[in-house]
């Protein structure tokens, strides 16, 4: 008879990116922007009074900030970004990330503990942490274009 070992249930804290770039909702388009840049991400987390306001992506930028014509020096960051997030605990198993993304078709999730935010997982990070021979997880590797 085969033995088998138990399997190791991997948390969101093992596959999550700690201490995301955040910005304060009253943060310029433009110094968004620039923080994206420097820090070679495609989102922030928006906070406000030190919650988790929302999360602004470079897509955000796009299509709610561009494409109406906003001022990038003038215009906020609270104005564009996403507002309602779901979240996950770093306690959370990975597949409660994976299925919390698909039944909210969102890519990135807050991780929260208690009501402090500790991190952010991507659908990136889950990919690598399940299959890293994935396409996704060598999309996820691959150095940024310069």
């Amino acid at each position: 008879m085969a033995s088998t070992s138990p399997r190791t249930v991997q948390l969101v804290r093992d596959v999550m990116t700690r201490r995301p770039i955040t910005l304060d909702d009253t943060t310029t388009i433009r110094d968004a922007a620039q923080a994206m840049r420097e820090g070679d991400v495609g989102d922030v987390l928006v906070v406000r009074d030190q919650s988790v306001y929302g999360i602004l992506t470079d897509r955000d930028i796009v299509v709610r900030s561009d494409a109406d014509g906003c001022d990038p020096n003038r215009t906020t960051i609270g104005a564009i970004c996403s507002r309602y997030l779901s979240q996950v605990g770093p306690d959370d198993p990975i597949d409660r990330a994976v299925e919390v993304m698909r039944e909210t078709a969102v890519r990135r999730l807050p991780v929260v503990d208690g009501e402090v935010l500790v991190g952010i997982v991507s659908l990136g990070d889950l990919a690598e942490a399940r299959d890293p021979r994935s396409a996704l997880s060598g999309i996820s590797r691959a150095q940024p274009n310069t």
